[in-house]
């Protein structure tokens, strides 16, 4: 099966940039997008063969994500189920016959970590969740985690060392998520490979010369890793300051 993860930084405006053309030629069998910005009856998708679910956030024109599917799911669910954390549409999970699958729009912890402390309980509370479904089946999580991982994942690791998305305290987060039993895809197929990334800033043209964060990520249940066939990062695709992320799972 091929999975695509996407953050269209307003979907309206990716569809105006090539998205339809991107999804049909992708054919993936699950794609899901993150930072969607709208409300319910604010687009008109014609996604022939796919389900589509939506988690909109109650702030308009603010973080929301997707997940269109060619298969349909046993159940969904929308949130953790925590009220503090599930008013701005940032999770959805499907479930399948032998997995989970979950899209996730992380928090950012903003300009001078207005928001690392909410982040820090984002992260534990996440991780929480996702080994509760663990517990019953395997899963597959992906989406916008608004952290680079290793000073291999961004451009310039030092002078962002203590920015938001390469702090100590969000590189841990990630690390304990690793330690709890989940694979980081793309690294486990490329360990060493620098330079690839899915965020650029819009500024000091940044995608151009390439000084980028690599922040887009399917990480999937330890119990998986022998299913995995492919990895990768779709940095030739426009239309958003992020790129599309695979992964293909037999």
């Amino acid at each position: 099966m091929k999975f695509i993860s996407w953050n269209v930084n307003g979907l309206r405006a990716c569809v105006k940039k090539g998205f339809l053309d991107y999804f049909n030629k992708v054919d993936a069998d699950i794609f899901c997008v993150q930072e969607t910005k709208l409300q319910e009856g604010q687009i008109d998708l014609d996604l022939e063969g796919y389900y589509d679910y939506w988690n909109y956030a109650e702030k308009k024109g603010y973080s929301g994500t997707a997940i269109f599917t060619k298969v349909k799911p046993v159940s969904l669910s929308y949130g953790m189920n925590i009220l503090e954390h599930d008013k701005e549409g940032r999770v959805i999970t499907l479930e399948f016959d032998d997995f989970y699958f979950v899209t996730v729009y992380t928090p950012n912890s903003k300009q001078e970590l207005l928001r690392l402390d909410y982040r820090m309980k984002w992260e534990d509370d996440f991780r929480a969740y996702l080994k509760d479904l663990d517990k019953t089946k395997p899963v597959v999580v992906c989406g916008d985690l608004n952290v680079a991982h290793k000073e291999i994942d961004l451009k310039n690791p030092k002078n962002n060392r203590k920015n938001a998305g390469f702090t100590d305290e969000e590189r841990n987060k990630f690390t304990e998520l690793l330690n709890t039993g989940f694979i980081d895809t793309y690294r486990y197929f490329y360990p060493e490979k620098e330079e690839t990334y899915s965020w650029w800033s819009y500024r000091f043209n940044a995608r151009a010369n390439n000084a980028g964060w690599r922040i887009d990520y399917f990480c999937v249940s330890e119990r998986l890793k022998d299913r995995l066939k492919s990895a990768d990062i779709h940095t030739e695709v426009l239309g958003s300051d992020h790129c599309p992320v695979e992964v293909i799972i037999e």
